[in-house]
């Protein structure tokens, strides 16, 4: 039995070792982290983190199983909940068949992932194992014990990098393989707050939505979880006159949160103390080419592609990759100098063209999401969608609750926005968008061209 090597005991790294497993490989997953499984409540008590899935993602996790446990530890949110500054509320649905992205704590998901791939014959992990090594002829992987320092070398059929945006396979790649290589941090970080069941604000007891707080430069997010309580994410400059820097003190916390989310200072007890007890988390993008080597090692999930988290599509395009992974082999079964290439040919160009819908949607949920043109527009993409449910969805609609490539959702989004240009520049559109006489012309825009004619 051919044994594969998968560094990278994450999301990921655990779903490539089911699908590896049902098709006859023994699968050793090294990962220099913890076993999550023995770190449960520590995990859950400390920095909370969460996950959105879509269909995209879940595809993936359906084929091998998995699905419906990720689901039941999840809570699906149909919308966004848009708090603007003087308090007023506003729901954006994220579709109009009920369609709903799923919030779920990563340390939740991580260690369901694990436990269900460690159920699998000849799937093994080994925890507290750095990749400090590569070599070829044999493909040998050196590993490095993080308790006792202790390093030996595992020898391997195939190796899969699946350890995360600052992977040591792709470093080792990068020195000795001529991989080409780009990282770019945001201006911006986050910080992780909990706001408990027992909160009495009014908008807590909205549990089935993602609750957004848009304040131009920086914004708060509130994730559901399954327990009734929300991970808050505040998003801001590292630098500037209203950043991390500008709040140092538990005084200035209070008086900033206070002044930009007042329904919610009184909803995180310790506001103060949770908010100065840790630094912010930067976020990286990065982009790296080639992903495969001889046929012998290939990056998979972060370690090929890190995303900025604003399309909440980093796990899940990960886990399509392995979804398309699994594709190619089953057109070329064990040739795996083959199976690699077009799985890099097919992701590649996708992972790019989502990189940079991810930069252009940051930007729209930090400033847009409260001004009334661009409320407007998503409300007349909406009224499309319903009046020609398959023959045209709005962009988030593609990249969220499709499984269309990325490259063709942009494709068709490009083309889709000139309509909706056309359409924003009717005269009162703002009063008459949802009028009989702009469905005529909506239908009018949509007739297949030749049909009608004389």
């Amino acid at each position: 039995m051919e044994r594969i090597i998968i560094a990278g005991a994450g999301l990921v790294g655990s779903l490539l070792s089911v699908y590896l497993s049902k098709k006859g490989y023994r699968v050793d997953v090294f990962d220099r982290n913890p076993d999550p499984r023995e770190a449960r409540e520590e995990n859950r008590a400390g920095k909370a983190f969460n996950l959105t899935l879509c269909d995209r993602g879940f595809k993936a996790l359906d084929e091998v199983g998995v699905g419906d446990l990720i689901r039941h530890l999840s809570v699906p949110a149909y919308g966004r909940f848009v708090h603007n500054e003087y308090g007023e509320l506003a729901l954006q649905p994220y579709g109009n068949n009920s369609e709903a992205l799923y919030s779920i704590l990563r340390s939740d998901m991580s260690t369901a992932m694990v436990e269900f791939a460690a159920q699998h014959p000849n799937v093994e992990f080994h925890f507290h194992e750095k990749c400090v090594g590569l070599g070829l002829s044999p493909l040998e992987v050196e590993f490095k014990n993080m308790h006792t320092g202790e390093q030996r070398r595992e020898k391997a059929y195939l190796l899969f990098g699946a350890d995360g945006a600052f992977s040591g396979v792709r470093s080792y790649l990068q020195r000795f393989h001529r991989l080409s290589y780009s990282q770019e941090f945001l201006d911006q970080g986050y910080k992780e707050l909990t706001v408990p069941a027992t909160a009495t604000a009014d908008w807590v007891a909205e549990k089935n939505v993602l609750h957004m707080w848009p304040r131009g430069r920086y914004m708060l997010l509130g994730f559901p979880n399954t327990d009734g309580s929300f991970t808050g994410s505040l998003h801001m400059p590292f630098e500037g006159p209203e950043s991390f820097t500008s709040i140092q003190t538990e005084s200035d916390v209070i008086d900033f949160f206070n002044d930009k989310f007042p329904d919610v200072v009184d909803q995180v007890p310790n506001l103060a103390e949770e908010f100065t007890r840790c630094q912010p988390s930067p976020m990286v993008m990065v982009k790296c080419s080639p992903w495969t080597l001889q046929g012998k090692v290939a990056l998979i999930g972060d370690a090929a592609h890190v995303l900025y988290p604003y399309y909440g599509q980093g796990a899940n395009s990960g886990f399509e990759d392995c979804a398309v992974l699994m594709e190619c082999f089953e057109n070329y079964g064990d040739d795996w100098r083959t199976v690699f290439t077009e799985y890099e040919r097919l992701r590649k160009p996708n992972m790019d063209a989502i990189s940079a819908m991810v930069t252009e949607h940051y930007v729209e949920i930090r400033d847009l999401l409260g001004d009334p043109k661009f409320l407007l527009r998503k409300a007349l993409e909406r009224k499309i969608n319903q009046m020609f449910p398959n023959r045209y969805m709005p962009l988030y609609t593609m990249i969220a609750f499709t499984c269309m490539p990325y490259v063709e959702a942009l494709r068709i989004d490009r083309e889709q926005r000139s309509m909706i240009d056309y359409l924003m520049n009717q005269p009162a559109i703002e009063t008459n968008w949802d009028s009989k006489e702009v469905e005529n012309l909506i239908t009018q825009l949509m007739m297949p061209v030749g049909v009608g004619a004389d």
